[in-house]
């Protein structure tokens, strides 16, 4: 094995391991092992196969005393409504995405850095 073919193959503790696109079932394979071993690694593994966490829509109730009836509305829940086990999991996408972009090569990582969707 090459020492290119090495980097792509074994990665780091601190590092994940880099796609080699010819490869890729198996980088994905040893990303998420990667993603399991850190701290929050269930978390990020959840994030990474499931999607992040989607934020709940929050009913506020209308104001009838007004001249002209307002109904119902929502807004998203903001960080402060948040449940500390929800922020661990929104925490936990963060890292998610940093590290499948530490794992991209600087060809495809700038790709899909000026993307604005996914």
């Amino acid at each position: 094995m090459s020492t290119q073919q090495d980097i792509y193959a074994t990665g780091s503790e601190n590092r994940p391991p880099m796609l080699n696109k010819e490869n890729y079932v198996p980088w994905s394979s040893r990303l998420l092992r990667y993603a399991k071993s850190r701290p929050n690694g269930k978390l990020i593994y959840n994030s990474i196969r499931n999607g992040p966490y989607v934020r709940r829509m929050i009913p506020e109730p209308g104001d009838a005393d007004r001249e002209v009836p307002v109904n119902e509305t929502f807004h998203v829940k903001t960080d402060d409504e948040l449940t500390k086990k929800e922020l661990k999991q929104v925490e936990a996408d963060d890292q998610a995405i940093q590290t499948i972009l530490l794992g991209l090569p600087e060809d495809i990582y700038g790709a899909v850095d000026s993307c604005e969707t996914a």
